[in-house]
C-alpha cells in the first residue's frame, strides 16, 4: 500500500498542538498514515508532546480542579500549573489534579510546601518541640547536639503533617505527594507546579463531632 502524503500544513498543525519538533511531527504522521490523533498518541508515548523547554520558562497554563466529598460535607479547589494548554487538557494531567484535590480533602494540609510556612509559625513550633525534648527525662543527660537532632526530627514530622508536598499520598502511602509530582513531571515532560488550594468544610467551627474524612475518602476510592 502506498504511503500517505504528509503535507507541510499537517505537520505545522500537529506541531502547534503538541509543541514537538517538525521532524518528530512528520515522523509521527508518517507512522500514523496521516491520522492526527494517532500521531499525537505516538508523540505522547515517545515523550515528545511537550513544548520545547526553555530555561526559566514559567508554568502558566493548567487547570483549577475540584472535589466535593459525599454529601457535600467538604469541598476543595486546587490550582495546578503546567507549561502548555495541550497538557492541561490531557486526561493524565486532569486525573492528577483530581487526585490532589481528593488528597487535600482527606489529609487537610495547611500549606503547599515547607517554604510557605510562616516564620512565626515555625518559630513557635520549634520552641515547643525543643522545650518538650529538653524536659523529657530520657534526654536529661544528652548533649545539646543530640537534643537539636531530636528537634529536627520532630520538625520533619510537623512538615509531614501540615505541608501538602511532604505528606504521604492517600492512594499510595509508599510515596509522598512531592514524589508523585516528580513522577508526573517525568511522565509528561513539562514543569508542573501545585500552586495553591483551598478547603471548605461545611459548618467549620460549629461542628459537634469530628469526622474521619481520611477514612471516608479512602473508602470512596476502593
Amino acid at each position: 500500500m502506498a504511503g500517505v502524503e504528509i503535507t507541510a500544513l499537517s505537520v505545522k498543525a500537529l506541531r502547534e498542538k503538541t509543541g514537538a519538533g517538525m521532524m518528530e511531527c512528520k515522523k509521527a504522521l508518517t507512522e500514523a498514515q496521516g491520522d492526527e490523533e494517532k500521531a499525537i498518541e505516538i508523540l505522547r508515548k515517545q515523550g515528545l508532546a511537550s513544548a520545547k523547554k526553555k530555561e526559566g520558562r514559567v508554568a502558566a497554563e493548567g487547570i483549577v480542579g475540584s472535589y466535593i466529598h459525599m454529601g457535600g460535607k467538604v469541598g476543595v479547589l486546587v490550582e495546578v500549573n503546567c507549561e502548555t494548554d495541550f497538557v492541561a487538557r490531557g486526561e493524565v494531567f486532569q486525573q492528577f489534579v483530581k487526585d490532589i484535590a481528593m488528597h487535600v480533602c482527606a489529609a487537610e494540609p495547611q500549606y503547599v510546601s515547607k517554604e510557605e510556612v510562616p516564620a512565626e509559625v515555625l518559630e513557635k513550633e520549634r520552641t515547643f518541640v525543643r522545650e518538650q525534648a529538653s524536659t523529657d527525662e530520657k534526654n536529661k543527660n544528652k548533649p545539646e547536639a543530640v537534643i537539636e537532632k531530636i528537634v529536627e526530627g520532630r520538625m520533619a514530622k510537623f512538615y509531614s503533617e501540615v505541608c501538602l508536598l511532604e505528606q504521604q499520598f492517600i492512594k499510595d502511602n509508599e510515596i509522598t505527594v512531592n514524589s508523585l509530582l516528580q513522577q508526573m513531571v517525568s511522565k509528561i515532560g513539562e514543569n508542573i507546579r501545585i500552586r495553591r488550594f483551598v478547603r471548605f468544610k461545611m459548618g467549620e467551627g460549629l461542628e459537634k463531632k469530628k469526622d474521619d474524612f481520611a477514612s471516608e475518602v479512602a473508602a470512596a476510592l476502593k
